[in-house]
């Protein structure tokens, strides 16, 4: 948290504190603050003091009326009331009767507008700060700015207090919204009750890409990672879903070309986007590529091509995407990262790499339940799969930290077995002809393998891949 600093008196408006304080001590129901609202979140030092008591009061008997609430003073606090209020706890407590203005019905919105009055005074500060620390010569303007964030990232999380989901149920309520999914499934008769993979066997074996829910594709370099996570992205825009798109390692026009590659192929126009990034395409192929990418023009789909992102970084890229998306009256569904172990972690756990790990793993899955879109990270696996006969990955192959796993709702890992075929070489001509034959026939195979999900099975689905023009394909279709 940001320390205190000396608040101006004409920035301080002590009638919004005390509108809630009255409230409480007068009729309020503490219970509709009690979630988000702290004594921190109040400026004057005997207005903390006095939410203090109150809190106390709500904990201990269930009320906060004047009369406990004055019991749980502190006698102490009778000599600071009188330096800052001018007067004796108790009188102080009997005037804010008066200063009630939005009575009980306003409470939350209230207590809403302290936290809005303290996130303002902070954001002076931190202000303050920056302009001090840069007018100094020898500071690094790298820090200072990492600093900066950190804090305005602290202020930005108190001004979401009071969570954007609801997070307590009965059972009876949370069953009935189960039904009301069920029911949206089967009337819209695909198997879905999330976001379209754009993958049909992906589709029917888990329902969807879900709201609040951590999706993790592990693979080895080469597998097709990228390629796999941009024809997901595509497709789930082309859905009519908004979509993010991290991407911590490739820059935006290298993905684009991608893109383009991609959607031509299912036009039969099959061009290496490595073709398009050495310009050794023709005029031809060049016009019908482009050609037919005009229906994937407008696609809701962002992409944030900056290296080095903390979670707070990305905190502030994905409340903009989901502003845009909002703009145009569609829902921000998925956000996809590319990929974890590139998400830089704050300086909490400098040195400890598996608790940097665990930290970016939980944030990113909490940013998710708080907005309520589903994010699939991708990651990278340790080379302990090159050790093995048969590498195709296996949970313990998650690199760095087992929290990924236990993070996650869905853990899956992408294999392409041509890769290691066209690696290897035969120990005879017998050997080499299987192996030649076993290429031919995997050539464009990707293995989608589910390992872990919390609910649906354990699973390996068959997919098409054209690693050249980066596009991955339901197998069936091809």
């Amino acid at each position: 948290m940001i320390p205190s600093q000396p608040v101006p008196d004409t920035a301080f408006v002590q009638e919004i504190e005390q509108d809630v304080l009255g409230t409480l001590l007068f009729g309020g129901d503490f219970r509709k603050v009690m979630s988000f609202l702290r004594e921190e979140h109040f400026v004057a030092d005997v207005h903390r003091i006095l939410f203090r008591a109150i809190h106390a009061a709500h904990e201990q008997y269930g009320t906060t009326t004047m009369a406990v609430v004055s019991r749980l003073m502190p006698a102490e606090t009778a000599m600071l009331f009188n330096e800052k209020a001018g007067q004796p706890p108790m009188a102080y407590m009997a005037s804010l009767a008066s200063a009630v203005f939005t009575g009980p019905a306003g409470l939350e919105r209230g207590g809403k507008a302290v936290i809005a009055q303290w996130a303002r005074l902070k954001a002076a500060e931190v202000g303050t700060k920056l302009h001090e620390a840069a007018t100094d010569a020898t500071s690094d303007p790298k820090a200072l700015i990492q600093g900066i964030a950190s804090d305005l990232d602290d202020i930005s999380a108190e001004l979401r207090a009071g969570p954007r989901r609801k997070t307590l149920h009965t059972l009876d309520t949370a069953t009935s919204e189960a039904v009301e999914d069920v029911r949206a499934a089967m009337a819209r008769g695909n198997g879905l009750t999330g976001s379209t993979w754009g993958l049909t066997d992906i589709n029917a074996a888990t329902g969807g890409i879900h709201p609040g829910e951590m999706v993790i594709v592990g693979a080895r370099p080469s597998m097709g990672k990228t390629a796999f996570a941009l024809s997901v992205a595509l497709r789930t825009a082309g859905s009519g879903v908004g979509v993010g798109f991290l991407s911590l390692e490739m820059g935006a026009k290298k993905l684009a070309v991608r893109r383009l590659t991609d959607v031509a192929f299912d036009w039969g126009v099959k061009v290496p986007y490595t073709n398009l990034v050495k310009g050794t395409v023709t005029e031809e192929e060049l016009s019908a590529i482009l050609q037919a990418n005009q229906d994937a023009d407008g696609l809701p789909l962002w992409i944030e091509e900056q290296s080095g992102l903390t979670l707070s970084d990305i905190r502030v890229r994905v409340e903009r995407m989901a502003e845009q998306a909002a703009a145009r009256k569609i829902a921000f569904g998925v956000l996809i990262v590319d990929y974890l172990q590139l998400v830089r972690a704050s300086g909490r756990y400098a040195g400890n790499r598996v608790n940097e790990i665990s930290e970016i793993s939980w944030g990113l899955r909490e940013l998710g339940r708080e907005y309520g879109f589903g994010v699939i990270a991708l990651s990278q696996l340790s080379r302990q799969v090159e050790t093995r006969d048969d590498k195709r990955p296996q949970l313990s192959d998650l690199r760095d930290s087992g929290s990924i796993e236990q993070d996650a709702d869905m853990v899956a890992f992408l294999f392409r077995e041509a890769y290691y075929l066209e690696k290897a070489k035969g120990k005879d001509p017998d050997k080499e002809a299987d192996r030649v034959g076993r290429l031919i026939e995997v050539q464009n195979e990707l293995e989608f393998i589910i390992s872990k999900q919390r609910n649906g099975p354990t699973k390996t689905v068959k997919l098409f891949v054209d690693i050249a023009c980066s596009a991955v394909r339901n197998a069936a279709r091809f």
